[in-house]
């Protein structure tokens, strides 16, 4: 596995992460995912834990331990997730086939492209180019912009 220099991931225990209270680590994580995901914050390629954590009026330490309990991942991989399956969908929009990867990699919050394809490689197993390919040659394709309208319709409700 040696493209993008990618390395397998170690389990670590942290003390820290047992001693939350369950309900408190509940409410935390449907904070978290209202702010991530709903609110789209993903997008965001400045948007640190620390951020996070102050908008929530906790501490990095609460932070990483729901995500890393709850999600099975650290704060990063969560945030690139989201940013992977929102490139997913763009990338298999018509309208977009001519968007070239930086573009993408910006309109879901990377910071550069080389990051956008170490990441889309380690969730999807595959280059964001040859996804883009393999939909294309397959025939199969999603509507980004209807997808974002309705997003906005929910938002509003």
């Amino acid at each position: 596995m040696a493209k993008y220099n990618i390395t397998e991931k170690k389990e670590k225990t942290a003390a820290y992460r047992t001693l939350i209270n369950p309900s408190l680590m509940d409410k935390l994580e449907q904070r978290i995912l209202d702010i991530i995901f709903a609110q789209k914050k993903y997008r965001d390629p400045n948007y640190s834990a620390k951020k996070l954590a102050e908008e929530l009026k906790t501490n990095t330490r609460y932070i990483s331990a729901v995500v890393n309990v709850r999600f099975g991942m650290n704060y990063t991989s969560l945030i690139n997730k989201y940013r992977i399956e929102e490139a997913m969908v763009i990338l298999a929009d018509p309208e977009y086939r001519k968007t070239n990867m930086e573009d993408v990699s910006a309109m879901v919050g990377f910071s550069n492209r080389q990051s956008f394809y170490a990441s889309f490689y380690r969730v999807t197993g595959i280059t964001p180019r040859d996804y883009k390919l393999a939909k294309e040659s397959a025939g199969e394709e999603t509507s980004y912009a209807k997808t974002k309208k309705k997003a906005k319709k929910t938002k509003h409700k």
